[in-house]
């Protein structure tokens, strides 16, 4: 097939800088919404009138319905236009934030959510596409790292400014900001962004579509589920199955379309696709495990507000957005290898460190260097990744390696939180065990169950109740630093994996000239 030919003219300079800045608004809008919902869960469940498990639902349903639709909405923007399917993911998305804002029901609220994880599908890959297919190679890696900055960062600010927004107002004020970003993404996006699109002989691959969305779902909701219904529980294992069942159907397929596949998993044989993929996968599942451990221990163990906890996290964000933003001149200097496996090296030792200097006397400064260096090798690791995928397909297919590189990013996120959150429980249990011998037997089985539970059973535990909280407190550092230690040996081996196969940057053959998609003004 001929390469497309480019109908208008390329973005200058004044142009470009604007375009990142429209899809990053517009990315930012996505990422806040991912938890923002998490730090109002007491408020949503007693003025929607909802259990906790329906809580539990009206927030995980965002996460799986975006994991779903990355790729099949992504390959749909490669060929209808990344503009015009950009346009409507945000006009959707602010419908149905505004909707669930005004949400007065859970039925609703579930509903919006649904809604609103649809239109999220249309936009993440998106922003990212617009950028790979806009800027060109010598400006391209800088542009993903602010991307990236944006993605991995922007998920923190937005808890920050939802935090901030429960504490002086109520949770319906949470839906104000990301209406307020799509506002401003949508008028810049009309204004600035280009459409691009792949022109291709080949059918669209519903098969693979279809087959990937059982798979990511499947997959998805075995993870969130599992801790809560228990791995071996009826519906887990459904999810599993069909999960696992996707994937082989999945693969099964796109090998044998190719060419015409949504997603030619041949390309995994390639060192830059499978690194970057595996090194997102790590990587972001360790953040979001991390973040099950933080948010616990600034409240729980420190007494601190939720305002307070998720500002403790500030710091970390502001040095994994800045090294993000930094790491293609690094990648310059040194090559893509050598900064992924100095970021995972650096995330690395930063749990080391949060394990080692961890205690609860010790407080906030006891864990604030370990979260430093995280954040640092985090944004360091992260971008490079992300270039090594979107570089592995050609540039008509930057949707689809975009809602790759997404996929990847929220799978991450739910394997972490499953399996490190797991570890923290597992940790803190057999750790209380041992310390609960002069509490009362109905009081110590309350305690057991984890440490929120067990600092609102010392308020009616009399005289016991400071003998309980310390207990709780000590155990959950225990279990802190089971799980801390956990995280240093998958790193650990995401290192020696990257050392051994970590993606390299062959130099272009002369005579293949770079593919552009076709640009429409």
């Amino acid at each position: 097939m001929n390469p497309p030919t480019s109908s208008a003219a390329v973005p200058d300079a004044k142009q470009r800088r604007t375009i990142l800045i429209a899809v990053c608004v517009a990315l930012m809008a996505v990422v806040a919404s991912v938890a923002g919902l998490n730090v109002a869960q007491p408020d949503l469940a007693v003025d929607l009138g909802a259990s906790q498990s329906t809580i539990l639902w009206i927030i995980n349903v965002y996460t799986l319905t975006l994991a779903a639709l990355l790729l099949p909405l992504g390959a749909v923007g490669d060929r209808l236009g990344r503009k015009p399917v950009l346009v409507t993911g945000l006009i959707l998305f602010g419908v149905a934030a505004a909707v669930a804002g005004l949400a007065p029901s859970a039925g609703v609220m579930l509903a919006a959510r649904l809604v609103s994880g649809v239109a999220a599908a249309m936009i993440m890959p998106i922003t990212l596409a617009v950028v790979t297919s806009t800027f060109p190679e010598e400006e391209r890696g800088r542009a993903i790292g602010v991307w990236t900055g944006v993605a991995g960062g922007g998920g923190i600010l937005g808890m920050f400014l939802s935090a901030a927004l429960v504490d002086v107002a109520s949770w319906r004020w949470l839906f104000v900001l990301p209406v307020a970003l799509v506002a401003v993404a949508l008028a810049m996006a009309l204004r600035s962004v280009p459409d691009s699109r792949e022109t291709t002989p080949h059918s669209f691959d519903v098969m693979g579509a279809l087959s990937s969305v059982a798979a990511v779902i499947g997959l998805v909701f075995w993870l969130q589920e599992g801790p809560e219904r228990g791995w071996s529980a009826p519906a887990s294992l459904l999810g599993l199955t069909a999960g696992a069942l996707g994937t082989v159907a999945f693969v099964v397929r796109e090998r044998r379309r190719g060419d015409a596949a949504l997603l030619d998993v041949r390309l995994f044989r390639e060192r830059a696709l499978a690194g970057g993929s595996i090194t997102l996968l790590v990587v972001f599942g360790v953040q979001a495990g991390i973040f099950v451990v933080l948010f616990p221990f600034f409240q729980e163990v420190l007494g601190w507000s939720g305002l307070l906890s998720t500002a403790a996290l500030m710091p970390m964000a502001v040095l994994m957005m800045a090294t993000s933003a930094l790491a293609p001149r690094l990648m310059e200097r040194i090559g893509a290898r050598a900064t992924m496996a100095g970021g995972v090296a650096l995330a690395g030792a930063g749990l080391a460190l949060m394990a080692s200097l961890v205690s609860v006397d010790g407080g906030y400064l006891s864990v604030l260097p370990g979260m430093l260096a995280m954040g640092s090798g985090m944004g360091l690791s992260m971008t490079p990744s992300t270039e090594a995928i979107t570089g592995s397909l050609p540039r008509e297919r930057q949707g689809v390696a975009s809602a790759l590189n997404d996929v990847t990013r929220e799978l991450g996120t739910a394997l972490g939180v499953a399996l490190l959150g797991a570890l923290l429980s597992a940790g803190y249990r057999s750790a209380v065990d041992t310390r609960l011998d002069a509490v009362p037997g109905s009081t110590a089985e309350t305690a057991r169950q984890g440490i929120a539970n067990a600092v609102d059973a010392s308020r009616e535990a009399g005289p016991q109740a400071q003998v309980l909280v310390r207990a709780a407190r000590e155990s959950f550092v225990d279990g802190w630093q089971r799980t801390m230690w956990a995280g240093v040996v998958i790193m650990g081996a995401l290192l020696l994996y990257l050392l051994v196969r970590g993606p390299h940057r062959p130099a272009p053959a002369a005579d293949e000239p770079e593919p552009t998609a076709t640009i429409a003004s």
